[in-house]
């Protein structure tokens, strides 16, 4: 568990800090977010022709009001944290590339969801705005984030159960790592 926390803290800072390279953010993440916005304006437009994308803008031309996809809101960070957790924690590589593919997928999905929500929550109420983007959504996207890695977990308890031959699941509530016993 030692190592599993200071390998996860090391991919981490190691992630965090190319994300932070201007190289990185100029081609990865400023296209990534622009295209977050289109994708966000696309999906509103199915039932309000108001919304446009302007760069990394969701913007309602007819309310004159707009979000802004800045970092930390574009859902990279979050996925940061989980390949993080998923590239620390013992297990095959082709399970670990599938947990990252359908993790980014998983998290961004919940992302869009909160930026339409937020972009129709600023257009009602500021205050109820305010606390969704600062408190709710940030801890339902790490709650995202915590879900999708144990789900991943367990998926890979089950392939490595099957391939063992081993068909009897272990207790019910524990979670281990491979080739390590489980606590009864």
């Amino acid at each position: 568990m030692v190592r599993f926390f200071f390998v996860f803290l090391g991919i981490q800072l190691t992630l965090f800090g190319l994300n932070m390279l201007n190289w990185v953010q100029k081609h990865l993440v400023e296209p990534w977010t622009a295209m977050l916005a289109k994708i966000c304006a696309f999906l509103v437009t199915w039932f309000d022709k108001s919304a446009v994308a302007e760069g990394k803008v969701l913007w309602n031309h007819a309310s004159n009001f707009g979000v802004s996809i800045e970092a930390g809101c574009n859902g990279i960070e979050a996925c940061i944290v989980l390949f993080a957790a998923i590239l620390a924690f013992p297990s095959t590589w082709r399970h670990k590339i599938i947990g990252m593919v359908l993790g980014f997928v998983a998290v961004q999905a919940i992302n869009i969801v909160r930026v339409i929500s937020l972009f129709y929550l600023g257009q009602w109420n500021m205050t109820a705005f305010n606390f969704a983007h600062e408190y709710l959504w940030q801890a339902l996207i790490m709650l995202d984030v915590l879900v999708v890695w144990l789900v991943w977990v367990r998926a890979g308890q089950r392939a490595k159960r099957a391939d063992d031959g081993s068909d009897s699941p272990p207790p019910s509530g524990s979670i281990a790592a491979p080739n390590e016993p489980v606590a009864a």
